[in-house]
């Protein structure tokens, strides 16, 4: 015993120090934890609760339901929305309008919702800084033969912001729920999503099968995953209202951290923290020194534009040409600047209407393409907001082919007006008498007869002038040109309904060049093809187009498409609106590139820096 005694010593003072230490522990009482105003919790799991979601149904045209639903998590109380100051490198960006839903599948019916979801969520493609589609959650994907099946491999490196790998059951669920008959978002989306066969041959590799051979389908499948095992059981019609909207797991490189609001009910912010998940992916190379991204919510540009001058945000991007000058005159901010993915041009009305009817003939609408002055037109009314357009294509397309318009020359569109020999007679001037009654209408003489036909523009005052400066130049030959300004949502409804001779109009252009839907004679009327147009050499070239799944022979087919627009003077370009961001000059890094949609300016997100 004399050799171990101070072994036994130390074992006993051991004993006598760890019971102690248990003692005071329990002995001790503990503070109830207090509820963070940092984070609301992500959902790694939710289990549906079909009772308590009501069934809503959402037009295409309309965006979801604004109020939130009782049923869904109640937002952090913020009373002053101040930005972070726990030091972790944030950039704050003003959106204007309303958040419901962090949801991809009904994104696209909200702009705010589309910005934030981007980051969250991630599709099995992308668009790249040249406007091609890339694999994203994809690895790759062949095309048969006859365009009509696309087999798709998954990343099997992939997880989802709580750990649950990523699976071909995922994209399965997703484009089930918008194939569904009941899914209550957009309806153009259901309907398409509705003729195409999805199926899963393993778990990391998805066929579609197609209806019919379409080139741009891997840019449709940009929408963002859903995750399956977080809404196993959830119908189309319960998910407009599910919990998960507001607690969304997406497997993007940024995840929900909170939700902040003033009074309970309207979400004022919502802050992102980058994903761990994302960040350990293989292959991600970026460094994401923007550790959390925070949107502050605002009802006007106006208040936005404001909380970037004062500096409460770094970020505001411009929703339209309009706002654009305010953006450019804020100290201490650079404005990044790209063409929006939109073309503005002046239709005419094809229909078979004795009213308008001469713009069917090729001679009278080269008269007009020559007997006015475009470019001079635009940059004068729009200098500094939008660059003309000299096609239907945006120039930053990789299919963009650069035209030269006919030269303006009076004298050749007086003789192609009078060879064109189609006579009015069919809508006389309308006379009144001093009190403003009308007088009898005399009967035209054909010898004297004038072409008459209005523009159809929305009543905004640049959008006016250039209206009435087309107008006069064409009176120059003779034509009697009115100019007719309506409300906005007049104008569109009546470009739908066919209700004008020309119209000046915008239309939405996408990262892929295919615009059949705007310029082939199917697409009237129950398309967008709003003028009737119907010429078949256009039409032509766009179907084979959208058939041909070789980037070098759509190339080609979209070279003369647009070269055909010109000569056949279809429609008369006018106008590409610039895009800008404006972001505080401490962000460094922001590089826009190629946008087919505002939320693609955060592609190069990882590469942002914040200095000062």
């Amino acid at each position: 015993m004399r050799g171990t005694r101070w072994q036994i010593l130390a074992l006993v003072i051991s004993a006598v120090v760890f019971f102690t230490a248990l003692a005071t522990r329990f002995s001790t009482p503990t503070a109830p934890e207090q509820p963070t105003q940092a984070a609301t919790p992500v959902a790694a799991d939710v289990t549906p609760s079909p009772q308590a979601q009501p069934e809503i149904q959402v037009a295409a045209t309309e965006a979801p339901d604004q109020a939130l639903p009782s049923t869904l998590p109640e937002p952090i109380s913020l009373p002053v929305p101040a930005p972070a100051g726990d030091g972790v490198p944030t950039f704050s960006e003003a959106l204007v309008g309303t958040v419901t839903r962090l949801n991809p599948l009904f994104a696209n019916l909200n702009p705010a919702e589309r910005d934030i979801t981007a980051l969250i969520y991630e599709g099995l493609t992308e668009i790249n800084m040249f406007g091609e589609p890339a694999p994203d959650l994809a690895r790759e994907w062949i095309v048969s033969s006859d365009g009509l099946e696309y087999v798709f491999t998954l990343r099997d490196d992939v997880v989802w912001q709580d750990g649950t790998p990523f699976t071909a059951d995922d994209v399965i669920f997703t484009f089930g729920l918008l194939a569904s008959s009941d899914f209550p978002g957009d309806r153009a989306l259901q309907r398409f999503w509705s003729t195409v066969e999805v199926q899963k041959l393993s778990p990391h590799l998805v066929r579609f099968r197609l209806t019919q051979p379409l080139s741009s389908f891997p840019t449709q499948l940009t929408i963002g995953i859903l995750p399956e095992h977080a809404l196993r059981g959830t119908s189309a019609t319960q998910l407009a209202t599910h919990p998960f909207n507001l607690t969304p797991v997406g497997t993007g490189p940024y995840q929900i951290e909170a939700l902040r609001s003033d009074d309970g009910q309207r979400i004022d912010i919502v802050d992102l923290r980058v994903a761990p998940n994302y960040r350990q992916r293989p292959g991600v190379t970026e460094a994401f020194a923007v550790e959390r991204m925070r949107f502050q919510l605002f009802d006007t540009f106006i208040a936005a534009r404001d909380a970037l001058a004062t500096g409460l945000v770094d970020g505001l991007a411009s929703l339209d040409l309009n706002e654009r000058p305010e953006l450019l005159r804020i100290a201490g901010t650079d404005a990044m600047t790209t063409i929006a993915p939109q073309v503005a041009l002046l239709i005419y009305n094809w229909d078979e209407g004795e009213d308008v009817r001469f713009f069917r003939e090729l001679r009278v609408r080269r008269a007009l393409q020559v007997g006015a002055y475009l470019p001079g037109i635009v940059e004068t009314h729009l200098l500094n907001r939008a660059i003309v357009a000299d096609g239907p294509l945006l120039p930053t397309s990789w299919a963009y082919t650069p035209l030269t318009p006919p030269q303006v020359d009076l004298t050749v569109a007086q003789q192609l007006i009078d060879s064109a020999n189609i006579r009015r007679g069919s809508r006389p001037i309308e006379a009144t008498d001093e009190e403003g009654d009308p007088l009898p209408t005399p009967t035209p003489d054909p010898d004297e007869a004038l072409y008459r036909f209005d523009i159809l523009v929305k009543d905004e005052p640049a959008l006016v002038t250039i209206a009435q400066d087309i107008a006069n130049q064409w009176s120059r030959l003779g034509l009697i040109v009115n100019v007719e300004a309506v409300p906005a949502d007049r104008h569109q409804q009546r470009v739908e309904e066919g209700d004008f001779d020309a119209a000046v109009i915008s239309l939405p252009l996408t990262s892929d060049p295919d615009v059949f839907a705007y310029w082939h004679v199917g697409q009237y009327p129950d398309g967008l093809n709003y003028g009737a147009m119907a010429d078949d050499r256009i039409s032509e070239l766009l179907e084979r187009a959208r058939r041909d799944t070789n980037g070098i022979n759509r190339a080609a087919l979209y070279a003369e498409f647009q070269r055909a627009f010109i000569d056949r003077a279809v429609a008369l370009p006018l106008y590409h609106p610039l895009f800008t961001y404006a972001v505080n000059n401490r962000v460094n890094g922001v590089q826009l590139g190629f946008i087919g949609s505002p939320e693609q300016r955060f592609r190069n997100i990882g590469e942002w820096r914040i200095t000062g």
